[in-house]
Formats: C-alpha cells, structure tokens, sequence
C-alpha cells in the first residue's frame, strides 16, 4: 500500500515536461480567451434594443438599452427568405461534406502510392496552394473566367461561333460553381491530414499484406481506409458541427454579392446577416441570427457525436 501511495504522488507531482507543454498552450489560451470567450457578452444584443448614445462607451450603450426578449429572433423566423437561407446553407454544406471527404482522402490514397518522394510533394504542394489564397483573390480569378465581355470561358464560346452567357445572371450554374470553387480551394488541407495519418500506419502491415499476395487495391480498402477511419468520423463531426455557417467569402465575394437574379443559389444565413448588418436594420437583429446559427451548430455537433457513440463509442471525440 505504501510504494502504491508513493507511485501516485510521483504521477502527481509537477514534471519539466508539464512545464513545456503549459508554455506552449499559453499563446493558444490567450487567443480563445480574447477572440472566442470574452466576445461571447456580446450575445446579450441579441435580447436587447441595442441604442447607441453619442459620446457614451459600448458597455454603457449595452447596460442602457431595453431589454428586447426574442423579437429580434423574428428577424430570421419571419423572414420571406428564410427557406431560402436555410436550404442553401445546409444543402451546401452537406455537398462540401461528402464530396470533400470522398476526394481527399482518394486524393491522399493516390498520392501515398507515389513511389518518387519528389513529385508526390510537388503534387502535395499545387494542391494545397490554393488554400492559402484569400477568397478575394479567388473571386478576382474566378471572374477573368465568367466576365460576361472578356471571360476565358465566353471567350472560348465565341471563338466556336456560340453566344456569350451572363453567368451572373445565371442562377442554374452557380451551384456547381460554388461547389467546383469550394472543392478546389480546401480539398488540398483536408488530404494533407489524411496523408500524414497514412504516413503513420505501420508498415508492416503492408509488407505482410503483400506476403500474403494482396494487390495495391486490397492494401487500400482493408489496411488504409480501416486505419482512418477515427480521423475521418473525426473530421466528418467537426464539419457536421458548423453546417448551419457558411464560408462568406466563397458564397459573396465570388458571387460579387450574392445579389439579383443569382440570389436564391447563393444566398445563406451569413450573406443574409451581413446585408442585413450595411442595411437600417438594428444591430440586434443579426446579432440574434449569429446566435441562433451558435445554437443549432452546437446542438449538431452534440447530436453527431451522440450517434457515433452509439455505434462505435472508440470513434467519438467527446
């Protein structure tokens, strides 16, 4: 009993290795703290008849307002677009989730299977390019391929003898824009996750596979896949739990403002907001949306997580 007591103290006891470690999650703690804990007062807008008073500090504007209980949530729930908002944002969201996990982890299958180190960083590298490039910058290419008057693709369609097409005005073509764009630009960081997990199945495993004559294929789908399948439950929570966000910059800087003819395919919860933020609309009103998006996405993740408990409890994250 007492070497037990003295093992647990040594467990207990402040080790060089806690020391680094808390070091190092310190410039990560400070960040939550600042951008994600301390702006969560402001939700309290979201219930008030937020005034402001010239001269006077946030917090006093904040304290001085009325109280508005959920009225601003009508905002959202009586809105004519609201069916429009919500199917854009879930639909979407459920299309980058599937057709992303399904390409990058092939993506990162294939590139595994590179037997030159070289190309297959050189492949690795022009796929996760894109990912670094801003959505502003994205937008600008995705024009000098859609511009109505000197766009590569009209370009192209009047040198065969066919007539230009308004493509921001054609609302039929957008999803597959957006989901093209979408798929292109973040499919690269999600297979530099997958590829460093396969980097890290023992090989051993495949030597033995290969002993017993299994083919490239058969190391694929009974060796590989079997072993990401937690970070891909993983990462396929983590997506399920933002499905009511939108990527802003995807759905109004490349759509040039989700806006006219195009709007019932472009449109969603967050270009919604931010229309509503540079409209006359209180304040209030799309801080009461942003909560109610929090709300739902946490209640997905719990609920997503709850299901893969209950049939693989090894697979959840919480």
């Amino acid at each position: 009993m007492a070497e037990e007591k003295k093992r647990k103290r040594r467990k207990r006891s402040w080790t060089k290795n806690d020391t680094e470690l808390t070091l190092l999650a310190v410039p990560t703690t400070v960040w939550y703290i600042l951008f994600c804990f301390l702006p969560m007062f402001g939700l309290i807008i979201a219930f008030k008849n937020y005034r402001v008073t010239a001269g006077k500090s946030f917090f006093y504007n904040v304290f001085s307002s009325d109280w508005y209980g959920f009225k601003n949530f009508e905002f959202l729930f009586k809105s004519n677009d609201l069916f429009v908002i919500l199917r854009n944002t879930i639909v979407y969201n459920l299309v980058f989730i599937v057709l992303g996990l399904v390409i990058s982890v092939t993506a990162a299958i294939l590139i595994s299977l590179i037997h030159s180190k070289r190309k297959a960083k050189v492949y690795q590298t022009l796929m996760i390019f894109p990912y670094f490039m801003s959505w502003v910058v994205v937008a600008y290419f995705a024009d000098a391929f859609l511009n109505m008057d000197n766009g590569l693709i009209n370009s192209m369609i009047r040198d065969g003898g066919g007539q230009a097409v308004s493509w921001y005005m054609t609302a039929g073509a957008w999803p597959f824009i957006l989901v093209f764009m979408y798929i292109w630009k973040n499919v690269g960081y999600s297979m530099v996750i997958y590829l460093s997990s396969i980097a890290g199945i023992d090989q051993t495993l495949y030597e033995a596979a290969v002993v017993d004559g299994a083919n490239k294929r058969q190391q694929v789908f009974n060796i590989t896949l079997p072993c990401l399948k937690n970070v891909i439950i993983m990462m396929f929570i983590l997506n399920i739990g933002k499905i009511f966000y939108s990527d802003f910059g995807l759905f109004y800087q490349v759509s040039q403002g989700a806006k006219g003819s195009i709007f019932t395919a472009t449109a969603t919860i967050d270009t919604y907001v931010f229309n509503a933020i540079r409209s006359s609309a209180p304040i209030g009103m799309p801080a009461a949306v942003n909560f109610f998006q929090s709300i739902a996405c946490c209640i997905t993740i719990l609920a997503a997580n709850a299901l893969v408990k209950k049939l693989d409890s090894d697979s959840a994250i919480i």
